[in-house]
């Protein structure tokens, strides 16, 4: 290999590199994602973001009362998982959404991730749900 060609090859590969690391260090809104077909299949809302200088297990406290803040039942914190799972009934049909949000020490950050699932045949709007679960996650701060 050439000194040229081991210069591009560097470089390609720094490329890469950073241009993955904006991804890796976006934001909540950044990072959620939606997966299902509207009132065919179930619709998993998805999204996560990391917190510095917090514990996991001070960041899950507060992600519980946040989970409380924004309306949601049977709120469980589970210290063994990491992990707060909470249920929303909003349409009548007594069939309730899920709600889990776990908190997990990720180098010098903890990362929390907040997973919405809303059963088949049921909606939510996407930009409400995404706004819901960033507040969520930001109430993680405290």
């Amino acid at each position: 290999m050439t000194t040229k060609a081991v210069k591009n090859c560097l470089f390609g590969i720094a490329a890469a590199v950073l241009g993955a690391a904006p991804a890796m260090a976006q934001a909540c809104p950044g990072n959620f994602k939606a997966d299902g077909v509207p009132m065919v299949t179930g619709i998993t809302y998805r999204s996560w973001d990391l917190i510095k200088g917090k514990a996991p297990a001070a960041v899950l406290k507060n992600l519980a009362a946040a989970v409380a803040a924004e309306g949601f039942a049977g709120i469980r914190v589970d210290n063994a998982t990491s992990s707060v799972v909470a249920i929303q009934e909003t349409s009548g049909s007594g069939r309730p959404q899920h709600l889990r949000v776990t908190a997990r020490q990720s180098g010098p950050a903890t990362r929390v991730d907040a997973v919405f699932v809303v059963q088949a045949g049921q909606v939510a709007p996407e930009g409400y749900v995404r706004d819901a679960l960033c507040r969520v996650i930001a109430g993680g701060r405290g």
